[in-house]
C-alpha cells in the first residue's frame, strides 16, 4: 500500500494573512507561497484539481454568456414585467429552487445574476467538481486516481461543515483503507471576509483548525506512520479599503440593457459585453477614465490564462486594484461591506495562497496548478514505486526458489 496522503484545501487563507500567525509551524515545516489564477474559487481550484489554467479547463467565473444554451430562456418571456416584480429577493429564491430542482443546475445553484438578464447565461458547475468527471474538458487528480484504482475520500462544503468534516475525516483515516484524502474547509473565508484587521479573531480561527487538524494528522500517523499532511489554499485575501458604484455609473450612460449590451457585476470584477457600436465606446470610455482600477488586455489575459475566444466571460473585462470593491454586486448588495476580498490580479502579494507540508514536495511548487503535479506525484508516483518494489521482490523470490 502506498503511503497515505491528506491534502486538506483552506479556503482563501492567503500566505500574507498566514505569516503573521501561528498556525501548525511545527508539524508542516515546508511553508511557500503559492501564486493563484485571475478570478475566483470557481477557476482556481479547477486549475489546483487538473494542472491547467482556465483556457483550458474551460471554468473560469460561474455564469458565462450563453443565449441559445441558456437554461432560464423561459425568463424572457417576463421581461415586461418591472424590476420590483422581475427581480426581488422572492423571485430569486424562486428562480434558484427551479434551478436545484428541475433544471439541472445542481444543489449548490444561486441565482446570482439579475433575473431580467440571466436568460442570456449558462450556470458553469452543473457537476460537482470533487467528484468523477466534475471537470469539463479535462480529468481531475480525482479522476486519474480512481482510474488508477486508488481509494480515495473526499469531504466538502456540499455535504458537511468544516466541523463535521474533520470530525469524518479523523474517524475515517482510522478505519477505511484510503490512501488519498480531500479534506475541503470553506469556513475560513468568511472569517477573513468579515475580519480581515482582527488578529486575534484570525489567530482563535486558526487555533481552532489546529487542534482538529492535528488531531487528523495524529490519526493518520497511527494508521501510517509515513503519512503526509498538505494544507493549501486556493487564493489570498486583501484588506477593503475603498467603495465604487460602477453599476451606477454604466446606468448613467444611458444604453439600453440587453439591446446595447450586458454585465456582470463580481465584487472585484466587471465583465461586459457590447452589442452596439455606442455601447463599446461609451463602457470604454467610462472604464478607461478611472483611477481604481483598469481594462484587461487580450495578450495579459492570454498570459494568466483566461483568455476564451468566444468570449463567453466578457468581451471587456474590468478588473479593480486591490483594496477596492464594487459598492454592489452580482454577487452582493449594497448592505454587505466586507473587511477582506479577494479576487485581485494574481501578481499581487494579497492574492498568493499557501502550500505547507510536513515534508519538501517531490516536484516544485510555485503556483496553484503545481498542486495536481505534486499530488499526482505524491500518490501515484508512490503507488508506481510500490509495485516496482513489489515486483522486485517477487522477481528475487523466484530467482531464488
Amino acid at each position: 500500500m502506498a503511503r497515505m496522503t491528506i491534502f486538506v484545501l483552506i479556503d482563501a487563507l492567503g500566505w500574507e494573512v498566514l505569516k503573521e500567525h501561528q498556525f501548525l509551524n511545527d508539524e508542516l515545516p515546508y511553508r511557500v507561497p503559492l501564486q493563484t489564477i485571475l478570478g475566483f474559487s470557481s477557476g482556481a481550484i479547477p486549475t489546483m484539481l487538473t494542472g491547467e489554467p482556465p483556457a483550458v479547463t474551460g471554468h473560469w467565473n460561474l455564469f458565462y454568456y450563453d443565449p441559445e444554451g441558456s437554461p432560464f430562456r423561459w425568463l424572457r418571456r417576463f421581461a415586461f414585467l418591472p424590476d420590483a416584480v422581475l427581480d426581488n429577493r422572492l423571485t430569486r429564491k424562486l428562480v434558484k429552487e427551479l434551478g436545484r430542482r428541475f433544471l439541472g443546475m445542481g444543489p449548490n445553484f444561486e441565482c446570482c445574476v439579475s433575473p431580467r438578464v440571466l436568460s442570456y447565461f449558462n450556470f458553469l458547475e452543473r457537476r460537482d467538481i470533487y467528484g468523477r468527471r466534475g471537470i469539463l474538458n479535462v480529468d481531475s487528480i480525482i479522476d486519474q486516481l480512481a482510474d488508477a484504482g486508488v481509494r480515495y475520500r473526499v469531504y466538502t462544503y456540499h455535504q458537511w461543515s468544516d466541523e463535521e468534516i474533520l470530525s469524518r475525516a479523523v474517524s475515517d483515516v482510522s478505519t477505511s483503507a484510503a490512501e488519498f484524502f480531500l479534506v475541503y474547509l470553506c469556513e475560513m473565508d468568511s472569517t477573513l471576509h468579515d475580519h480581515w484587521g482582527d488578529r486575534g479573531r484570525l489567530q482563535d480561527k486558526l487555533d481552532w483548525y489546529t487542534v482538529r487538524l492535528r488531531q487528523l494528522f495524529d490519526a493518520a500517523l497511527r494508521s501510517d506512520p509515513n503519512a503526509r499532511l498538505i494544507i493549501t489554499s486556493d487564493h489570498g485575501m486583501a484588506p477593503v479599503r475603498h467603495h465604487y458604484d460602477l453599476a451606477r455609473d454604466v446606468a448613467d450612460l444611458r444604453l439600453t440593457l440587453i439591446d446595447d449590451y450586458l454585465a456582470v457585476y463580481d465584487s472585484t470584477m466587471a465583465r461586459f459585453w457590447c452589442f452596439s457600436e455606442r455601447a463599446r465606446q461609451a463602457i470604454s470610455q467610462l472604464l478607461l477614465s478611472l483611477s481604481c482600477g483598469r481594462i484587461l488586455p487580450d495578450d495579459e489575459l492570454a498570459r494568466l490564462g483566461v483568455l476564451f475566444p468566444d468570449r463567453r466571460y466578457g468581451e471587456i473585462i474590468f478588473l479593480l486594484d486591490p483594496g477596492w470593491i464594487f459598492a454592489k454586486s452580482d454577487f452582493h448588495g449594497t448592505g454587505w461591506m466586507p473587511a477582506g476580498m479577494h479576487g485581485y490580479h494574481p501578481a499581487d502579494a494579497s492574492s498568493d495562497a499557501i502550500f505547507l507540508s510536513n515534508l519538501p514536495p517531490s516536484v516544485e511548487v510555485r503556483s496553484v496548478a503545481d498542486i495536481f503535479h505534486c499530488l499526482r506525484e505524491e500518490v501515484l508516483g508512490a503507488r508506481t514505486q510500490c509495485s516496482r518494489e513489489a515486483g522486485e521482490r517477487r522477481r528475487r523470490i523466484v530467482n531464488h526458489g
